[in-house]
């Protein structure tokens, strides 16, 4: 599985609100308004124009601190340079080395599987002085390195899809010798499309188990709980909407709460009520422990997949 769609069905649309985790601390709007400062004066390059380099484009022009003239976008689909020119008026290109050179920022965005061929392409252009994010699934830092020998500054990011509409959430994995500064950069690039967090690079494969692959999780159990509310007599629509509604705001309540779901969970189910009644059923179908499965399987299978690329 790959959390990164390439199909372009998604649309891009602000968010509500937006927090930020970095080295364990949240960040949010307030105050360093997502460290956008430091990315004012750079030129900075999307290798590739799928889906996720628009979230991230779009975040990052969300709000007018950086503008189009900043960017370059690459791709090898003309229908797809022809969009991001159209809608965010960035210049484009389908030649990824004249999209590299001279970047101060290189956001690698293509299918892993493409990903050697581009970064043989770009190598010669790309120096010290330049900082190379990636959002290729599987691809490790070492092998970036070795493609990219003229440069050390380089991050992995793990975004999923809700980031499209800036909602994601993204892992961040570098190695110990990266700079502050550098990290700060890779934090801001995420922060507009969701929350941030950065972990050891061998728990990226986790990441995707958890937070690359939970969106369809997710889904499946607003599904589900939606055809819960039919059986009993709910119409479809209205049942997806309280369905979906329920799960976002019990989402938020977690983030904002700071609480231990457990805690949250305690407050809904009165002894002998409604909830309890239902959380039995829960327990008896194991849905907990089927959750924690999909995790370890989807993670195992990350692993896997990185081993064939």
């Amino acid at each position: 599985m790959c959390p990164l769609d390439e199909s372009g069905e998604w649309t891009i649309v602000p968010a509500l609100y937006s927090t930020a985790v970095g080295a364990g601390k949240l960040q949010g709007r307030q105050g360093d308004q997502y460290n956008l400062a430091m990315l004012a004066q750079q030129r900075i390059a999307l290798i590739g124009a799928g889906n996720m380099a628009e979230a991230i484009l779009a975040g990052l022009l969300h709000g007018g601190q950086l503008t189009p003239t900043q960017f370059i976008a690459s791709d090898i689909v003309q229908a797809r340079r022809a969009d991001f020119a159209r809608t965010y008026a960035v210049t484009t290109t389908s030649h990824n080395r004249e999209a590299a050179e001279g970047a101060q920022v290189i956001l690698l965005a293509v299918e892993p599987q493409v990903l050697d061929e581009v970064l043989t392409d770009i190598a010669p252009v790309v120096g010290p002085s330049q900082l190379v994010l990636s959002v290729a699934a599987g691809y490790p830092i070492a092998r970036l390195t070795r493609h990219l020998s003229g440069t050390r500054r380089i991050v992995r990011a793990m975004p999923n899809t809700p980031s499209t509409i800036r909602e994601g959430a993204t892992a961040l994995a570098y190695e110990a010798t990266l700079s502050e500064g550098d990290a700060a950069t890779a934090r801001a690039f995420f922060e507009p499309i969701g929350k941030v967090v950065v972990v050891a690079e061998r728990l990226m494969d986790v990441v995707t188990g958890l937070s690359g692959s939970g969106p369809a999780y997710v889904f499946v159990m607003i599904e589900a709980l939606a055809d819960g509310g039919v059986k009993m007599g709910l119409p479809r629509e209205t049942a997806q909407i309280l369905s979906a509604q329920t799960v976002a705001g019990a989402a938020r309540l977690v983030l904002e709460s700071h609480e231990h779901p457990g805690v949250l969970k305690g407050r809904v189910a009165s002894p002998g009520g409604t909830t309890i009644a239902g959380l039995h059923e829960l327990e008896r179908g194991r849905l907990r422990g089927t959750l924690i499965s999909a995790v370890e399987a989807a993670a195992r299978r990350s692993v896997e997949l990185g081993m064939q690329t």
